[in-house]
């Protein structure tokens, strides 16, 4: 499902215009990752959490030529599901 399926989506089950329901999808996945970029975590009851985490820097090595490197710190986004989810996804309603 990409951006444009979740507009089409919304336009076909609320009835907004193609545009507004651009301008809804927009503000909702821009506020999501405003909240990421602050650290917060993204609860959305019954579909899961969304977290930043903050991951040290590490030795690691480079596996065409095998010498060892540094693997700087960053920050990964992890996304952990919801039970209710999880049940759907594995047909348990």
């Amino acid at each position: 499902m990409t951006k444009s399926d979740l507009v089409e989506a919304l336009h076909g089950r609320v009835g907004f215009s193609r545009k507004r329901s651009a301008e809804v999808v927009g503000l909702i996945l821009e506020l999501i990752k405003e909240a990421l970029e602050r650290g917060e975590k993204v609860k959305i009851s019954g579909f899961g959490n969304f977290e930043v985490r903050e991951k040290a820097a590490r030795r690691g090595r480079n596996p065409q030529t095998g010498e060892t490197i540094t693997i700087t710190e960053r920050r990964v986004l992890t996304f952990k599901p919801s039970q209710v989810l999880k049940e759907r996804l594995n047909h348990r309603r």
